[in-house]
C-alpha cells in the first residue's frame, strides 16, 4: 500500500523547521495577506525564498495558501505575489476564490492547483467540475464520514487531501458568515474572530453549543491510506512548533503501525479542547463531539513536554545519502565529487597536492574526514578514494572540500527553474445592468406563500410537491449541505421538471448542470470579484447572487457580463453545520427540527434543519427595501424568507413595493460597513 503524504502546517519559521526536521513530506503556509490565517507570521520577501530552499533541501513539497476572497482592488497585489510564487516554483497553490482560480490558471497554468476546503466540495459531481477547471487535488470537508471519503476516493477524479488532526469549526468551511456579520471580520478573508467559541446556548445544551472538540483521525491513518487518500493534513498554522513536531511524529508513527497511547496523550496535552473527536469520520455525530478549551487543557502543556518535542527538531537530521569520490595525486589539484539523488557536483582544491614527507594520505583517513557531515541534511553513504602514491592532503583541506561539495550539492538540489508566468489583463469590461432590477424570492416552505404572489422568479425547497412548483412556475433551492454520493438529489431534481435551481455550492452547480436545469448561483459561491463572475459564467452559471460580504461601492464597480443580484431582505445564514446545535449535537437528519441559540447577551439566533444539516440564522433580518436606489449595477433583488409567517411575508413584499422603512429590529448587513 502506498503511503499517504504527511502535510504539515507552518505559520512561522520555527514551525517550518519542526515540520521538516520531524519528517513531513510536504508543508503549507501563507505569504502575505491572501491566506486564511492572516494572523500567522507567514512568509514574505526573503523569508519566502528561504522557506522554499529549506523545503527542497529536505525533499519536501511546499503548498502556498491563496485561499481567501480577493476584491478587484486587491487583484494587482495578488498578481505581484503570484509572480513571486512563480519565480520560486511552488509545488501547489491552495485556492478558494473562483477569481483567483481563473487568474492562476491564466497566468501560471503549470502551477498545480488544489481546491481549498473553503470551496465546500464534497460530492463526485463537484470533484468532476473541479477537474474540468484544472484542479489536481481537493481538500475534503472535515465533516465527511469514512464511507463518504471512500465514495470520493473511489471516484478517482482528483487527488484527495483529508484533515487528520487539529481544530474543527462548527460550520462547514467556506459557508460561515458569523464572524463577518457579527464583527466585520471575515473568515473567508482570513480574519475570523472565532465568535463560535463564545457561549451560545440551546435549551439543555452544553452552554457552548457551537464549539467542537479538536479533530484527531491519526489512529485511522491506516484506514485512510487504504481508501487511497493522497495527503494527510494537519491543521495548525497558528500553533507552536512543538505542536507541529508532535503531530508529524504521531502521523509517521501511525503510518508505521506504532501509534501509541503515549503519543496520543502528548498531542492532547500540547493542544486540545476537552480532548479529541472522530465523530464525523465514525458517523457518530452528537453531544460527545462538543468541547471547549479548559484550564486543564492549557496547563497540560508543561515545560518538560514542550522541551521533549523541541529536542526533536533541535538538530538537522541526516536525510540525504551522498556518495563521495575523492581524487588526489601529487602535483595535481585534488577534486571531490558528490552524488546525491540524481545530482552530481565536483569541487577542486586550491593548490596541487604535495608529496608526503612522513604520513601519506590513506583512504581510511580521507573517509573519516569526509563523513563529518553533521549540521547538514546529508550523510556519507559511500566514500570512494583514488589516491596517488605518497600523496599528502591535510584534514583541513579535506574538510574544506567536503563543505564546498555539500554547498554545491545543496545549491544543485535547490535549483529549480521558475514557473513560466504568462501575460494577462486585469482590466474588465463594465457591466451593463438591467434597466429595472427583477425581483427573485426564496421561501423556506410552501406554507409561507402569500396570496396574489408576484415575482420574476420563485425558489422553493427541493421536496416541494410538483403541483405547487408548476402552479408558480417555480425553481428549487438545492441544499447547501451535499456530501458523498448525492445521486438522490440529482434524480429528484431531474424528475422535478423545474426550469432553474439556486445553487450555493459547486456541488449543487454540477448537479443542476448534470440534470439539465439552469444553474442560478447562490450567495455562498462567494463570488467577490469580476474574474470570479467571469469564471462562474464559463462554468455554466446563468446568473448569480453576489457574496454577502461585498460593500455597495464594490458591487457597483464589478465588471463582467453575467447577470447578478444581491439579497436585500432576509435573515442571513451565519452557519451551515452537520451537528445540530439545538439538539445539543444529536443528528437531526431530515427531521425539520427548529429552535434557537442564545448568546451571552441574550440575543436569539434561529436554527432550522434540512437534508441532515442545520443552518444558524442571524438574529435579525437584513433590510434594504427602503434603499434599493442606492444599490447600483445589479440585475435583480433577492428576498429570502426563512422564519417568517405567510402574513409576515405578505407585509415584507408590500414594503418592497412601496419602499417602506423597516419595522422592528433589523440590520443593513455588510452593504455599508464591509469586512476586513
Amino acid at each position: 500500500m502506498v503511503k499517504s503524504e504527511i502535510l504539515a502546517p507552518c505559520g512561522s519559521f520555527d514551525a517550518l523547521t519542526a515540520a521538516l526536521r520531524c519528517g513531513a513530506d510536504a508543508v503549507y503556509f501563507g505569504a502575505g495577506e491572501f491566506n486564511a490565517r492572516r494572523a500567522a507570521q507567514n512568509f514574505d520577501g526573503d523569508a519566502l525564498a528561504e522557506a522554499a530552499r529549506l523545503c527542497r533541501v529536505f525533499g519536501a513539497k511546499w503548498h502556498l495558501t491563496l485561499n481567501t476572497l480577493v476584491s478587484d482592488a486587491e487583484l494587482p497585489r495578488l498578481a505581484a505575489l503570484l509572480s513571486r510564487i512563480c519565480s520560486l516554483s511552488a509545488d501547489a497553490l491552495i485556492l478558494q476564490d473562483l477569481g483567483v482560480v481563473r487568474l492562476a490558471r491564466t497566468a501560471a497554468p503549470a502551477l498545480a492547483r488544489h481546491a481549498s476546503t473553503q470551496m465546500s466540495v464534497g460530492t463526485p459531481y463537484g470533484l468532476r467540475l473541479l477537474k474540468e477547471r484544472g484542479f489536481t487535488r481537493a481538500v475534503l470537508p472535515r465533516e465527511l464520514s469514512q464511507a463518504e471519503i471512500a465514495e470520493l476516493c473511489g471516484a478517482n477524479l482528483l487527488e484527495t487531501e483529508v484533515f487528520v488532526h487539529g481544530a474543527q469549526c462548527m460550520c462547514v468551511s467556506g459557508q460561515c458568515l458569523m464572524s463577518a456579520m457579527l464583527g466585520s471580520r471575515s473568515g473567508n478573508r482570513g480574519a475570523c474572530a472565532q465568535p463560535c467559541r463564545l457561549p451560545f446556548s440551546a435549551a439543555g445544551g452544553t452552554g457552548h453549543d457551537l464549539s467542537l472538540k479538536d479533530l484527531s483521525l491519526i489512529e485511522h491513518i491506516p484506514a485512510l491510506q487504504a481508501l487511497g487518500v493522497t495527503s494527510l493534513k494537519i491543521e495548525g498554522r497558528m500553533k507552536r512548533p512543538e505542536y507541529v513536531a508532535a503531530a508529524v511524529t504521531a502521523c509517521k508513527a501511525a503510518q508505521a503501525g506504532c501509534y501509541t497511547p503515549s503519543l496520543h496523550a502528548d498531542l492532547q496535552a500540547l493542544f486540545s479542547r476537552s480532548g479529541f473527536s472522530d465523530g464525523y469520520f465514525a458517523a457518530r455525530r452528537g453531544r460527545a463531539m462538543f468541547g471547549t478549551r479548559q484550564k486543564e487543557n492549557v496547563t497540560a502543556a508543561t515545560a518538560a513536554l514542550l522541551k521533549t518535542y523541541e529536542k526533536r527538531y533541535e538538530k538537522v537530521p541526516a536525510v540525504r545519502p551522498v556518495e563521495f569520490r575523492l581524487t588526489a595525486e601529487a602535483g595535481r589539484l585534488p577534486s571531490l565529487t558528490a552524488v546525491c539523488g540524481g545530482h552530481t557536483v565536483t569541487v577542486s582544491g586550491k593548490a596541487p597536492c604535495e608529496a608526503a614527507q612522513t604520513k601519506p594520505l590513506t583512504a581510511d583517513f580521507a573517509a573519516q574526514q569526509l563523513k563529518k557531515c553533521g549540521g547538514t541534511a546529508f550523510f556519507a553513504d559511500a566514500v570512494v578514494c583514488t589516491l596517488g602514491e605518497n600523496v599528502r592532503l591535510s584534514a583541513a583541506e579535506l574538510n574544506r572540500l567536503r563543505r564546498a561539495a555539500l554547498d554545491a550539492l545543496e545549491a544543485a538540489i535547490c535549483e529549480k527553474p521558475p514557473v513560466l508566468m504568462r501575460e494577462f489583463r486585469l482590466a474588465y469590461k463594465p457591466h451593463t445592468p438591467a434597466a429595472k432590477p427583477k425581483r427573485y424570492l426564496r421561501f423556506a416552505s410552501c406554507s409561507q406563500l402569500p396570496e396574489g404572489l408576484r415575482a420574476d422568479r420563485i425558489f422553493l425547497p427541493l421536496d416541494t410537491p410538483p403541483e405547487v412548483l408548476r402552479r408558480y412556475n417555480a425553481g428549487v433551492s438545492l441544499p447547501r449541505g451535499l456530501f458523498g454520493n448525492a445521486k438522490h438529489v440529482l434524480q429528484k431534481l431531474a424528475n422535478s421538471g423545474v426550469p432553474y435551481a439556486l445553487c450555493d455550492t459547486l456541488d449543487a452547480v454540477a448537479i443542476a448542470l448534470a440534470a439539465g436545469v439552469e444553474a442560478v448561483g447562490g450567495s455562498f459561491l462567494n463570488l467577490f470579484n469580476t474574474p470570479a463572475l467571469e469564471e462562474a459564467a464559463e462554468i455554466g452559471i446563468s446568473q448569480t447572487l453576489l457574496s454577502h460580504e461585498l460593500q455597495l461601492p464594490q458591487i457597483e464597480a464589478l465588471g463582467g457580463a453575467i447577470p447578478r443580484g444581491v439579497c436585500v431582505y432576509g435573515r442571513t445564514p451565519l452557519m451551515l453545520t452537520r451537528n445540530c446545535p439545538v439538539a445539543n449535537g444529536t443528528a437531526c437528519s431530515r427531521c425539520g427540527r427548529s429552535g434557537f441559540l442564545t448568546d451571552r447577551k441574550g440575543v436569539r439566533f434561529p436554527v432550522r434543519c434540512e437534508n441532515g444539516f442545520s443552518q444558524v440564522y442571524n438574529s435579525r433580518p437584513t433590510y434594504l427595501l427602503d434603499r434599493l436606489r442606492e444599490i447600483r449595477n445589479v440585475d435583480f433583488f433577492f428576498l429570502d424568507f426563512t422564519t417568517e409567517t405567510r402574513d409576515e411575508c405578505a407585509q415584507i413584499l408590500d414594503a418592497c413595493e412601496r419602499g417602506l422603512p423597516p419595522r422592528g429590529e433589523f440590520t443593513r448587513g455588510l452593504f455599508y460597513r464591509g469586512v476586513e
